[in-house]
C-alpha cells in the first residue's frame, strides 16, 4: 500500500464503552508502517496501559495508544523490552478491554517499535467496523 494512500484515510470506528474515534492520521508512524501488514487494521486512537512480566515475576508496565486494531490485533508503539511469543495485559482506562494478547510481529524504526499483539481470548465488540 503506498504512503499516501494513509495520508488523510478517515474512517469513523465504534469501540465499546469509548467514544466514537474518527479520523486518525499517522503517516510518519513506525505504526502505520508495520499496519501495512495487516490490511483489515483500522486507525483508532485508544489509551491503555500495557504490562509484560518479567521472568522473576515484575510487571514492566507503559501507558500507549492502540493506534490501529481489528478484532483480535492491536498495533502500539512501545518502549519496554518485548520478543515475539511475550505476552502482555492490554487494559483501556474504563476496563472495557481488559485483556492478554501475544506479541505476533515487531518492526524497528529509527528507535522506536511497533508491536502488533493478537489477543489470546476472544474479545467480543471491542471494535466494530461501520
Amino acid at each position: 500500500m503506498p504512503e499516501d494512500s494513509v495520508v488523510g484515510y478517515r474512517e469513523v470506528l465504534k469501540v465499546s464503552k469509548q467514544a466514537m474515534v474518527a479520523s486518525f492520521t499517522a503517516a510518519d508512524s513506525c505504526v502505520t508502517k508495520l499496519a501495512e501488514f495487516f490490511p483489515e487494521a483500522a486507525p483508532v486512537r485508544i489509551p491503555v496501559q500495557v504490562t509484560r512480566f518479567g521472568a522473576d515475576g515484575s510487571p514492566f508496565t507503559e501507558n500507549t495508544v492502540i493506534e490501529f486494531g481489528t478484532h483480535e490485533v492491536v498495533l502500539f508503539a512501545s518502549e519496554m523490552p518485548l520478543d515475539f511469543e511475550d505476552r502482555v495485559r492490554v487494559e483501556n482506562s474504563d476496563r472495557s478491554l481488559n485483556t492478554e494478547a501475544e506479541i505476533v510481529a515487531m518492526q524497528f524504526d529509527g528507535g522506536k517499535t511497533a508491536v502488533a499483539a493478537r489477543f489470546l481470548e476472544n474479545v467480543a465488540n471491542w471494535i466494530i467496523k461501520e
